[in-house]
């Protein structure tokens, strides 16, 4: 894959379209587009620039289309893939300055926004009018909404409202030609031809570059309860998973813990919490709805469910306070195992049934390589992320074997009925396990499908392929 560079005259163009107080060219303070949340991976692009319209974008894609140099859209940076980052260098486009909610129709349950508004701004300003817009990743205080609909970006309350397809009825997208179209229509049905909206939610910037979105919405519950239910194993807890839903209830959250990670959280943040002895793994449960009544019924269910399936002890969190502070364990997990080894974070996703023999074969599969792993994640989706730890294994062999386990991870997963990525992307750092899930026939579909809208393979190269 080659690309021009950004001639002088090409740099002078660029400031024409964007503004100069829009254009960031010293290479020091590039610094925060180089990196996402993908370990210590960094790739400097020669330009990035921060448009205020999709006109703007439109303008911009076309002299980039024109004089085949690659361009990069970016987010928050909160990515756990690399998809945002320019790996040839070329233009990076930040969408942070296009950041407005535009609408939000009470009458219709939706919302008309720009891409660069952070999910949880979006999720405070729909709940003053006494409406939810459920999904909720870990990074929602700073990922933005454009970059959850290019990423599939999920979090603990899909498993009840559904996925963020669920809840894109329409984007703005800025192709490669700078052409600017909507991509479908603000209803709840659309059965006119293909949905472009559907194949622009996961494509990762590899399409076009997403610049509004119509979000669906809905009532916002009034209550919640939540309990913590304590385990003498890994495999324990995640059998109690779909038994919950056997049993006719489903939660508005079902969030997995080991006791390792929930150790880190309360030295890293402080957390007063009680660790049981002899509980080795956690579940985190929260029913919500509007009658207290039916609540207290589910949780009664839930608690037959947990007993019948080994729990040794389930804490009911009686005050906003302490729902925080669960709450607060599991989003704090990913950042207190960053900061306590070098590691690498796989998002693998099951049939939730499965549960069980996923986490069992990856501490087998850890141990036959030599490393160790901290599993948490949105359990009642069957989405768990593995978090692997170094520890003790040495630079050559993290360096040299590490990959063929994680192959292995993925090879169980797929074998299992599941996927290779559940809500973190494909990017960069994934796609060369896509064939462990994909064959070349689908493969080459959507390879396809790119060279429609990107001819010349400009948007996000060296990623997802």
């Amino acid at each position: 894959m080659s690309f021009n560079k950004i001639t002088e005259d090409l740099f002078g163009k660029i400031e024409s379209l964007i503004g100069k107080e829009n254009i960031i060219v010293e290479h020091a303070d590039m610094e925060r587009y180089s990196r996402d949340e993908t370990e210590d991976l960094q790739f400097y692009p020669e330009i990035v620039v921060k448009p205020v319209s999709a006109e703007q974008i439109s303008l911009l894609l076309q002299l980039c289309n024109e004089h085949n140099l690659p361009v990069t859209a970016r987010g928050g940076g909160t990515g756990l893939s690399g998809a945002a980052l320019p790996v040839h260098g070329g233009v990076l486009i930040s969408l942070e300055k296009l950041d407005k909610i535009i609408e939000i129709d009470e009458r219709n349950l939706q919302a008309t926004l720009e891409s660069g508004v952070i999910t949880q701004v979006f999720m405070d300003a729909v709940a003053e009018k006494g409406l939810l817009y459920p999904v909720d990743p870990s990074s929602k205080g700073s990922c933005y909404m454009g970059g959850n609909i290019a990423h599939g970006s999920g979090g603990p309350r899909v498993v009840k409202y559904g996925t963020i397809r669920e809840y894109i009825l329409n984007v703005e997208v800025v192709l490669p030609s700078g052409e600017i179209i909507w991509t479908g229509a603000n209803t709840l049905k659309n059965a006119s031809g293909y949905s472009l909206t559907q194949l622009m939610i996961g494509s990762e910037g590899t399409l076009g570059i997403i610049t509004k979105m119509v979000v669906k919405l809905i009532p916002r519950p009034t209550h919640d309860v939540l309990m913590m239910a304590s385990f003498p194993s890994n495999e324990q807890a995640c059998s109690a998973v779909s038994a919950i839903f056997r049993a006719g209830v489903v939660p508005s959250a079902l969030e997995f813990m080991e006791r390792r990670g929930v150790e880190w959280v309360i030295e890293y943040d402080h957390i007063q919490f009680d660790l049981k002895d002899g509980a080795a793994a956690f579940l985190m449960v929260e029913v919500d709805g509007n009658n207290m009544d039916v609540l207290f019924a589910e949780c009664e269910k839930i608690n037959e469910v947990l007993e019948m399936n080994g729990c040794l002890d389930v804490l009911f969190a009686d005050t906003s306070a302490q729902k925080d502070d669960l709450w607060r364990i599991r989003r704090v997990m990913p950042v207190s195992v960053k900061s306590n080894s070098i590691y690498k974070e796989e998002d693998t996703v099951v049939p939730r049934a499965e549960l069980p023999r996923l986490i069992h074969g990856i501490k087998e599969i850890g141990g036959k390589y030599g490393f160790e792993s901290i599993c948490y994640g949105h359990a009642g989706d069957g989405n768990l992320h593995v978090n692997i730890i170094k520890g003790s294994m040495d630079d050559n062999d993290w360096t040299n074997k590490l990959k063929e386990g994680i192959r292995e991870i993925f090879e169980l997963t797929v074998s299992l009925g599941g996927t290779i990525s559940g809500e973190h992307g494909i990017g960069l750092v994934q796609r060369e396990f896509m064939p462990i899930k994909f064959s070349n026939v689908h493969l080459d579909i959507m390879r396809g499908i790119k060279q429609v809208f990107d001819p010349k393979g400009i948007l996000n190269p060296g990623k997802i392929f």
